[in-house]
């Protein structure tokens, strides 16, 4: 079977799930975006490597990474290889002595096992007929990043205008107490603002 190669597109809150996040996965050469539910602790932890970001101590995906290394284990791509029930599964497929190994995996943990080996994610035809969508133009995308809900975008929008009253010193001290307590969401926020005002 061919594999599709996908990029991560956007991470956000699901429209659908209120506690839930969904990552959008685009087909690299197509307008096909695959949609996945994901929980909270998995988002985190997909965002924090996306955005180079070093807790203080490794999270659990970290962990893990860590662990394979140690053993000289490589994983060398991401394979989303069934959807059942509304439900994908996924693949490492890793290198080991010159051996493959493939593990079995929640495609939200693989998803952010991929993200730290910088290595490619694929899905088949099946998948993304059965479950993709096609976006017209990026607009879409940001709709789903904004998750479309007015509501949400006024809050993003309240906890924007706060941190305009912060000074760059100010908001670096802020970068490292919301570090220091694991809140990569609001570290994430801030490091834009930051960026935004240096930029």
């Amino acid at each position: 079977m061919k594999k599709i190669e996908l990029d991560i597109v956007a991470l956000s809150h699901s429209v659908t799930q209120s506690h839930n996040y969904a990552v959008v996965l685009g087909e690299q050469n197509g307008s096909r975006r695959l949609p996945i539910v994901i929980g909270g602790f998995e988002a985190q932890a997909i965002a924090v490597a996306m955005e180079r970001m070093t807790p203080n101590r490794p999270l659990t995906h970290d962990l893990f990474k860590n662990a394979l290394e140690t053993f000289n284990v490589d994983v060398k791509e991401v394979i989303i290889n069934n959807l059942l029930d509304g439900i994908f599964y996924a693949r490492l497929v890793c290198l080991k002595s010159g051996d493959l190994i493939e593990i079995d995996s929640r495609t939200s943990d693989a998803l952010a096992m991929a993200v730290r080996f910088n290595c490619p994610i694929y899905t088949y035809e099946f998948i993304l007929d059965a479950a993709g969508v096609v976006l017209e133009d990026t607009e879409g995308e940001e709709e789903l990043s904004d998750s479309g809900d007015s509501s949400k975008k006024r809050l993003k929008r309240a906890k924007k205008e706060s941190l305009n009253s912060y000074s760059v010193e100010e908001l670096n001290k802020l970068l490292d107490e919301v570090l220091d307590k694991e809140d990569y969401e609001q570290a994430a926020k801030i490091r834009d603002e930051i960026k935004r005002r240096e930029g």
